[in-house]
């Protein structure tokens, strides 16, 4: 049965290659945007649509490793489209991403939560005449990863989720994991709980999602900076992936496309709805599009609905904004930060997200994103 989940697992993860073009998985930091493209004819449509501009040049941005796979499909269908433009994204964090933003070593940052009060402070000392603003850019879920020899079906709910990454549920066969998994036979072994060791957007959502839905059993801030004693630490989405991947009796937590490209099984989360709900880009788009903008003027931070129990509504949500200057922006990178952030936020852009695994940002938010790119200065 396991083997036969595995083949599975690879066929599909083969086929979201095969349809969107390699998923460059590299070490934090990595600017290499290359891969075989075996969707050539696609790649090639996407690209014909691109509006180049005013584009010159180099183009460094760095950020959110959640986002790292959908700027890879990103950057490869828009260097295609403008000969002599090069766009260079570094898979950091979203911490990371910002302090460099805010140094001005970067034309836009990625981050998986919006800017605090202070950053955007600070931002103001680089964007001269305005702010950095928040751009919703990628939609998605934040797939709990498990890999657990002799089960390949898994359902938890918020309390039980917030225990084990509290590590106060230390064993699989724990009466409340075996409550919620009814026949499975679950192992008495150590659970091993694996969180990001630096700054990262994605373990503040986590934090987000189980204040909201496990406020009893999970105490701590959504912060940044992981909270919470025990565990281990490992760096980037694509290091807690690899490190749940070799190691029998984890968890972890990253973008679903990880969780895909390197054939993990995923959590299926009990909302208190009709049915646990699986982590998917369809089930993710179903609770991001009840998402409010909360954000003033042209920032476009967004509201997520943590709690819901809509049917097949993935509660477990993120997105990533792509931090800008509203007004400001270094002469030699504007046309390129404008002509890109075009081309990421058109129907076409966030067409090729859903086969890596990403949920596109609802139209009627991403008309707004549209507009205001088309205002910066």
């Amino acid at each position: 049965m396991k083997l036969q989940r595995k083949n599975r697992l690879r066929a599909t993860a083969l086929g979201a290659l095969a349809v969107s073009g390699a998923l460059v998985l590299t070490a934090c930091g990595s600017d290499d945007n290359t891969g075989a493209d075996a969707g050539g004819d696609k790649t090639s449509a996407a690209a014909s649509n691109i509006k180049c501009d005013d584009a010159k040049g180099q183009l460094r941005a760095s950020g959110s490793s959640a986002q790292k796979n959908a700027m890879d499909l990103w950057v490869k269908n828009y260097m295609a489209a403008c000969s002599g433009v090069e766009v260079n994204y570094s898979s950091s964090s979203s911490g990371e991403g910002i302090v460099a933003f805010n140094q001005g070593t970067v034309g836009f940052a990625g981050s998986d939560s919006a800017l605090k009060p202070e950053e955007v402070a600070e931002s103001k000392k680089i964007c001269k005449t305005g702010q950095g603003i928040n751009l919703p850019m990628v939609g998605g879920p934040i797939a709990v990863g498990f890999h657990l020899e002799g089960v390949d079906k898994l359902t938890l709910d918020a309390p039980t989720l917030a225990k084990i990454f509290d590590t106060k549920i230390k064993k699989w066969n724990d009466p409340a994991i075996a409550k919620l998994n009814e026949g499975a036979k679950l192992p008495d072994e150590p659970i091993q709980a694996f969180h990001r060791s630096e700054d990262s957007g994605t373990t503040q959502n986590l934090g987000k999602y189980l204040n909201a839905a496990a406020p009893s059993d999970w105490k701590y801030e959504a912060e940044k900076k992981w909270p919470a004693p025990g565990g281990q630490a490992a760096s980037g989405s694509s290091g807690i992936a690899s490190q749940v991947k070799a190691v029998d009796g984890s968890i972890g937590y990253f973008e679903l496309s990880y969780a895909k490209s390197q054939e993990i099984t995923t959590v299926d989360i009990n909302t208190g709805g009709a049915a646990p709900v699986e982590a998917t880009s369809e089930n993710a788009s179903k609770a991001i599009a009840a998402a409010k903008v909360k954000g003033t003027g042209k920032d476009l931070a967004l509201d997520l609905d943590y709690t819901t129990k809509a049917e097949g509504a993935y509660p477990l949500v993120l997105v990533t904004y792509e931090v800008v200057c509203d007004t400001g922006n270094k002469a030699d990178t504007l046309g390129t930060v404008k002509s890109f952030l075009t081309y990421t936020a058109s129907a076409e852009g966030q067409k090729v997200l859903t086969d890596a695994g990403y949920a596109p940002i609802p139209e009627a938010i991403n008309a707004k994103v549209r507009e205001t790119v088309a205002g910066l200065s």
